[in-house]
């Protein structure tokens, strides 16, 4: 896994803890952290955590270790 992949992973865990808390208990985390969940800077955390997640998609196809380590198997 490279480092691109690391970082926008852990954007994803980060908005989706987010989400879980936000789901579980109606609190807003980063909003919190930032002083609003309407400020600019939140705004700009939820961009690029979405940014992250689309990019993460292509991920999901992409052949794991296993397949590259067999290109013969059935």
């Amino acid at each position: 896994m490279t480092i691109y992949q690391k970082c926008m992973l852990l954007l994803v865990i980060v908005g989706g803890l987010n989400w879980g808390i936000y789901g579980i208990w109606g609190f807003n985390t980063v909003g919190w952290l930032v002083g609003g969940s309407l400020t600019w800077l939140a705004r700009i955390i939820f961009v690029v955590v979405g940014i992250a997640a689309l990019l993460c998609i292509p991920g999901l196809f992409a052949p794991g270790p296993r397949e590259k380590a067999e290109p013969n198997a059935p």
